[in-house]
C-alpha cells in the first residue's frame, strides 16, 4: 500500500474503534455512528484493494475470507445507522409482524456483524503472516 492508502487504513481503524467506543458508552451517539461507518467504509475499501500475486492457495482462500469479513463490518456500520436514525423502522413497523422482524433481525444486531467481522479479521491475520513467513522459509 502506499502511504495514502496506509494512513486512510489506519485512521478507518481509529474511527471503528472511537465509534463504537463512544456509542456503546454514550458519548454523542449520533454523530459517533457516522464515524464508525465511515471507518468501515475507509478500512474495508483499502484492506479489499489490497491484492495477493502469489500462488499459495492458502492466502488466498484467507483473502477471500478476510474480504467476508470486511463486508461484515460494512453491514455492522449500516445496521448501527438504522439502529441509530431508525430509517427503515416506520416502513417495517407497520404491524406486529413487522415489528418483530425488525426487533429480531435489525435492531442492536450490528453488535453481531461487528463480532464476526472482528474475528474473521483476527483468525486471516494471523494464519496470513504464519504463511507468509512459511513462504519465506521456503525460498
Amino acid at each position: 500500500m502506499s502511504k495514502v492508502q496506509n494512513y486512510i487504513f489506519l485512521s478507518g481503524a481509529v474511527m471503528m474503534v472511537a465509534g463504537v467506543g463512544c456509542k456503546i458508552f454514550g458519548f454523542f451517539p449520533d454523530i459517533m455512528t457516522i464515524v464508525f461507518t465511515l471507518g468501515c467504509i475507509c478500512f474495508a475499501l483499502m484492506q479489499m484493494s489490497q491484492v495477493y500475486d502469489g500462488s499459495n492457495m492458502t492466502i488466498r482462500r484467507l483473502r477471500h475470507i478476510m474480504v467476508f469479513g470486511d463486508i461484515c463490518f460494512i453491514l455492522a456500520g449500516i445496521l448501527m445507522l438504522e439502529d441509530t436514525y431508525k430509517l427503515i423502522f416506520p416502513y417495517m413497523a407497520t404491524s406486529i409482524d413487522g415489528y418483530n422482524n425488525y426487533v429480531h433481525y435489525i435492531h442492536n444486531n450490528w453488535v453481531v456483524a461487528l463480532l464476526v467481522g472482528a474475528v474473521i479479521e483476527l483468525y486471516t491475520t494471523h494464519r496470513m503472516a504464519y504463511e507468509f513467513r512459511k513462504e519465506e522459509e521456503k525460498d
